[in-house]
């Protein structure tokens, strides 16, 4: 129940929520994207990315200058669950589908950092989905 009611704190917060389902959308992300895509500041970015690590929903992975963010595994059936609820109803939110077509076009424009320079070969699904 614990873990549970830490991941309804995380996700409680709406800038918390874009994030994770920009990442969630996008298989996996740098700060400075998520930076360009929401507007939001640097310290904003990495604030709420330490929120969402300490809850075990997502990991991170060093890439030369670049800190890349993914989702993490679930850890139990009931927080997989409650994951792909809160997942499905994202995908139909109108904020966070302009917020995965703005990305789309970043990577489109070769604006994406994750994309653009570190790997180029694994457009993620969300491009083609304009």
């Amino acid at each position: 129940m614990k873990n549970l009611s830490k991941i309804f704190k995380t996700l409680s917060d709406e800038s918390r929520l874009r994030i994770y389902y920009l990442i969630l959308a996008s298989d996996e992300l740098c700060v400075c994207d998520i930076e360009k895509t929401l507007r939001f500041s640097q310290t904003k970015v990495s604030r709420h990315l330490s929120y969402l690590r300490k809850a075990g929903l997502v990991k991170y992975r060093k890439q030369g200058l670049w800190m890349l963010y993914s989702i993490a595994e679930s850890q139990s059936a009931e927080q997989r669950q409650l994951l792909q609820s809160i997942a499905a109803g994202l995908k139909a939110n109108p904020v966070a589908q302009r917020d995965t077509q703005l990305l789309a076009k970043n990577i489109q424009r070769g604006c994406c950092t994750t994309y653009s320079v570190l790997k180029p070969h694994l457009m993620p699904a969300l491009v083609g989905a304009q």
